[in-house]
């Protein structure tokens, strides 16, 4: 039986998010299991993992807010921009004090632009950049805009090692904030011991380690959707749903810009419905069936 929902993994440092997927197929013997959001190898915490028809609901927690904790090192600059990369700039900071640091964290936040790294996902010319660093080849890469809500730094034993809190939007690359910090101080800096402690609503306490995961550890597609907006709908509005149909949106009471999870009067998801600038809802994912 194949099974459908969500896991909330906290993923130990050197496994791969696919490492993660593949282990979680052999764990409910099905295939269709995809995750939402890479962390890199080296990194710790919230991995969101679809399980079934889940997989088709995951951009919705892609986008979703999430929350970091990690260690900037001043002074040394490396190729991936983190701990496992090779130095690539050394500068002595140790005239760096605590007050430049957060001022320098300040200007970081809020609406700003990163250029992706080397070792990101990010695809140029259908290629990702992660393949093409691994080949020794580095291309011209855009800036993207991000949005940066808390980038709280504060010092440590060591004066060249400052802890971090990072609070951002999908897309945000805490790597490049190191990175971007050390340049902003008059030198250089990379990440390292990087853990997400939060994606939405999703934090440590909803977390399980890949060697613990059972059925009873799988949340609903409910649950799983419940940072978005929610509407419930009638028997006669049940309906038109599962069958993809577009629905008023007034009787819905569904307000504001939406994406909005559909529930019948159960509380099990329908589907997900999103506007189309009049009072008619589209279809956009659609989980139960008649």
């Amino acid at each position: 039986m194949t099974v459908t929902g969500l896991l909330v993994v906290d993923k130990e440092a050197g496994w791969t998010s696919h490492d993660v997927v593949a282990r979680v197929r052999r764990v409910y013997g099905q295939r269709r299991v995809g995750h939402a959001g890479t962390l890199d190898p080296d990194a710790t915490g919230i991995l969101l993992v679809g399980l079934g028809r889940m997989t088709r609901l995951l951009r919705f927690l892609t986008a979703l807010e999430k929350e970091y904790t990690a260690e900037i090192v001043l002074g040394r600059a490396t190729s991936t921009l983190d701990a496992s990369g090779e130095e690539t700039g050394r500068w002595d900071m140790r005239g760096v004090g605590p007050d430049d640091v957060r001022v320098a964290a300040a200007g970081l936040t809020g609406r700003i632009e990163q250029v992706p790294p080397m070792v990101s996902a990010v695809k140029v010319d259908g290629r990702r950049l992660h393949t093409l660093a691994r080949q020794g080849i580095e291309v011209e890469r855009r800036p993207r805009p991000v949005t940066v809500h808390r980038f709280d730094v504060e010092p440590t034993g060591d004066p060249l090692v400052y802890r971090a809190r990072v609070v951002c939007s999908s897309g945000t690359y805490v790597r490049v904030l190191a990175a971007d910090l050390g340049e902003a101080l008059g030198g250089g800096a990379h990440l390292r011991a990087l853990r997400r402690t939060r994606i939405g609503s999703f934090g440590e306490g909803d977390a399980h380690c890949v060697d613990a995961l059972e059925p009873g550890a799988v949340l609903s597609p409910a649950e799983g959707l419940r940072d978005l907006d929610r509407a419930t709908a009638d028997p006669e509005t049940a309906t038109l749903v599962t069958r993809g149909l577009p629905v008023d949106r007034v009787p819905l009471g569904a307000t504001g810009p939406g994406p909005w999870a559909l529930l019948d009067g159960t509380g099990r998801l329908l589907g997900v419905y999103e506007a189309t600038g009049t009072d008619r809802l589209r279809a956009s994912v659609v989980v139960a069936s008649r």
